[in-house]
């Protein structure tokens, strides 16, 4: 009762802040959709949905609307991170963080993360294995506007065959094709947003048969980590929706999950085929080797307690003892080229940074991961944002509503002072940040 209380009075005083009118004007429009950028556009915001969009020639500014100046910005949807670690905040000892900091991260732990994305210009993202109940929790608090923080998607706790002492609250272990199907129909009760697999080579067909199953059955799209080739061989053949992280050692893609990538994009019934890479955790940890500077600005631990951004640093000042990362200085040589591969082979690619790995907070996650594919890789900028906005959106089933700036859409919105375009490292300075129509920077 006193939570419904609550929740009722928070969105009480949200909806009277969003009352005024919204008008963004003068900036660089990006509308997510791949379109020319709109030169001295204008976005207009009524209450929590986008009213009009376009030049200023084009869009009437309604009487009495709060007029906020993007002159000189790039104005744009906010950013999805389509592969965040909400229960990890950068620390570099995954044994010692899961002691002291598991029993605290629905409490404490994934409320830090959620704002650090939100403050970072993230408005939607989807959380990688948590607690079942803290993931839901947190979801719905940041829904009920009780707390800051993007919109979010989450799995609960992930489902693999062999789980580490002392992470069993989030990565349960399935043993048989019945505890499948009960561990996924246990997840879609809790209503959870997907299902999320790892170690797929590992699992027998009937108990992968089983959860896929029961999954169709229950509306949940399943995905899972690509770390070894058989589990995209595997998951292409029984159809999963999506795959996350470039891992299978230090070499490029073998020829066997290239073709299978392949064949899936000719089978005519196939369902669309997603995968977030998540490249910029191992090339962030290497450039830290080189130049540890960046974790000393004052923005990069926004949000953390004193004490917490302490053991944070602390844990990240000998990258040799670090731990949670396999090979990552042989890995980062391979990176751009199996982007490439992708999207050779087609495939939707997701911005997803895999924030929260070691040395990769939540403040500088998601723009790096951008940064990386267009100056690293040599992706065209345009194809990164579109990543972070309209497909991430379109892969969660909710295009029609986010992802872009169209009328009717909720109003997310970022902007960036400069022309993002032929800078995109300007997402690490980020001057607006609006979600829902409520301006939170």
């Amino acid at each position: 009762m006193r939570r419904a209380f609550l929740a009722l009075a928070a969105w009480c005083l949200a909806a009277t802040a969003q009352a005024a009118t919204l008008a963004l004007s003068g900036g660089t429009v990006i509308d997510g959709y791949g379109n020319p950028p709109i030169a001295d556009g204008v976005v207009v915001i009524e209450n929590d949905r986008i009213l009009a969009v376009g030049g200023r020639g084009q869009v009437v500014v309604p009487e009495g609307a709060e007029l906020i100046s993007t002159e000189g910005m790039t104005v744009m949807p906010g950013l999805w991170d389509m592969q965040v670690n909400l229960m990890r905040l950068g620390h570099g000892d995954m044994n010692r963080w899961n002691e002291t900091y598991g029993p605290l991260a629905e409490r404490v732990i994934m409320p830090i993360a959620a704002r650090q994305l939100l403050q970072a210009g993230v408005t939607s993202a989807r959380d990688t294995a948590a607690p079942l109940e803290a993931a839901i929790n947190v979801r719905d608090r940041v829904r009920d506007h009780l707390i800051n923080g993007p919109t979010l998607f989450v799995s609960g706790p992930l489902l693999r065959k062999l789980v580490p002492p002392g992470t069993e609250e989030w990565q349960w272990a399935v043993n048989g094709a019945e505890d499948a199907r009960a561990k996924v129909a246990r997840l879609a009760g809790a209503d959870v947003d997907y299902l999320l697999l790892a170690e797929v080579d590992l699992w027998t067909a009937e108990e992968l048969t089983a959860a896929v199953t029961e999954a169709r059955a229950r509306g949940l799209p399943v995905h899972a980590y690509a770390d070894r080739p058989a589990d995209v061989e595997r998951g292409v053949v029984l159809q999963f929706d999506g795959f996350l992280g470039t891992g299978m050692g230090v070499a490029a893609f073998p020829d066997s999950v290239v073709l299978a990538l392949h064949q899936r994009l000719l089978e005519p019934a196939a369902r669309p085929l997603v995968w977030s890479p998540a490249i910029s955790a191992i090339l962030n940890f290497e450039s830290l080797r080189e130049n540890a500077e960046p974790l000393d600005d004052p923005r990069t631990t926004a949000e953390l307690p004193p004490l917490v951004a302490a053991d944070i640093l602390g844990s990240l000042a000998n990258p040799d003892r670090v731990t949670g990362l396999d090979m990552p200085a042989v890995r980062a040589l391979t990176l751009c080229a199996k982007l490439h591969q992708l999207d050779d082979a087609k495939v939707r690619l997701l911005l997803g940074s895999d924030a929260g790995a070691p040395g990769h907070l939540h403040s500088r996650a998601t723009w790096q991961e951008v940064d990386f594919w267009v100056r690293r890789c040599g992706m065209p900028v345009e194809r990164a944002i579109q990543a972070a906005t309209y497909d991430a959106a379109m892969a969660m089933g909710v295009g029609h509503e986010s992802g872009t700036l169209a009328p009717g859409k909720y109003a997310d919105v970022i902007a960036v002072r400069g022309d993002l375009l032929r800078h995109p490292d300007l997402l690490q300075f980020v001057d607006i940040v609006i979600q829902r129509g409520h301006r939170v920077r």
